[in-house]
């Protein structure tokens, strides 16, 4: 008998097989969450049995929010929801109206910003189920705590950008307006 090896994404946990079986076994198109050191990739993927693997239907990067004035981190929560909402958009131009989370190997933590962009995706109207209770606030995701904070931190890298951190939640709705514009109509 012959010793079974770990595939190499489960040894280098990248990848929960049986997470991905189950979500793979409904049949439904997957919001793919994934965030790095700066930004946030979110994708509508839908399982190809023919090739065995992932078609990517549509995709945001956050790195790409300037294209819409966005002036603030592109790892923050306001852009985690932005890119949501805006692959949100796309997936209903595309027929896409329901999608299942898929977050990876991440940790489920309350308030987390990956279920930021989630919320922003049930935003623009793709129906995908999300507990409000996990998801963080809507102070949180226009970035009101940033604004609040703004005259005892050290925002300088907001500053350098020429946005003042006490009118991110400002900036973040104007940049919502901006992506419905573009993509919702």
């Amino acid at each position: 008998m012959t010793e079974r090896i770990p595939l190499k994404r489960r040894i280098k946990d990248k990848t929960d097989y049986s997470q991905r079986l189950e979500l793979l076994k409904s049949g439904k198109p997957r919001l793919v969450v994934r965030r790095s050191q700066k930004y946030f990739t979110v994708q509508i993927a839908r399982y190809d049995h023919q090739t065995a693997s992932d078609h990517i239907i549509c995709g945001c990067n956050s790195k790409n929010l300037n294209k819409y004035g966005w002036k603030a981190s592109g790892g923050n929560t306001s852009a985690a929801y932005l890119t949501g909402y805006k692959c949100g958009l796309k997936a209903l131009n595309k027929d896409i109206n329901t999608a299942i989370p898929d977050i990876g190997v991440n940790r489920i933590s309350k308030g987390s910003n990956l279920f930021a962009a989630i919320k922003g995706a049930a935003d623009a109207g793709l129906q995908t189920p999300i507990n409000e209770e996990i998801a963080p606030s809507e102070e949180r995701i226009r970035g009101e705590h940033i604004a609040n904070y703004a005259e005892k931190g050290d925002f300088s890298q907001y500053r350098e950008k020429g946005l003042d951190p006490a009118e991110l939640p400002t900036h973040f709705e104007t940049v919502k307006q901006n992506i419905k514009q573009e993509i919702g109509d």
